[in-house]
């Protein structure tokens, strides 16, 4: 008896060792895998109380039009969208398409449509990524918020399957 509870507890420890292995390995992937990707970035707020240091982030493409995922069916609350960059002149990605199907190539980023955006939400979805803010440390974060006023540069890492991480802000120089 005393032998098959020891066996059960092990079994569970490591089974929720391999799910936080397994989280781990899937946030970094984008890191290890990924194309770096340069898009501009519209600040919101640089700093909370209770979240720390950090600089809200929106993007053109945070806003997508209802006529770029124009089709038969309607779009719902926390479908998932799959969003095309091409690259600028100026070296930027910019948007260049959406659609509810994975694209199978090119640069993409894979968002959840969410809440409506109650002034706008006749022409446009809002679009998260989980690249909506920056943590850095209080001098980083001061720095940035006087760098950022008119915008910047986000550094995404972006994965063969449009999952993103934000690596790194810089200022529009």
């Amino acid at each position: 008896m005393k032998k098959g509870l020891t066996y059960a507890l092990g079994v569970a420890i490591a089974t929720q060792f391999f799910i936080l292995v397994g989280m781990y390995v899937k946030a970094q992937m984008p890191l290890w895998t990924g194309e770096l990707v340069r898009v501009k970035a519209i600040p919101v707020d640089p700093r909370s109380l209770f979240r720390g240091n950090y600089a809200q982030l929106n993007y053109d493409f945070s806003r997508v039009a209802k006529s770029a995922l124009a089709g038969d069916r309607r779009v719902r609350e926390g479908e998932v969208v799959y969003v095309s960059l091409k690259k600028a002149p100026s070296g930027l990605y910019e948007f260049s398409g959406a659609s509810l199907d994975k694209p199978s190539e090119g640069v993409f980023l894979k968002g959840r449509v969410v809440g409506r955006n109650a002034w706008r939400a006749k022409l446009f979805y809002r679009v998260k990524y989980g690249i909506e803010a920056y943590f850095a440390p209080k001098a980083k974060a001061l720095q940035l918020e006087r760098e950022l006023r008119d915008g910047g540069i986000a550094e995404l890492m972006v994965a063969p399957s449009g999952q993103v991480t934000l690596k790194n802000v810089i200022g529009d120089d």
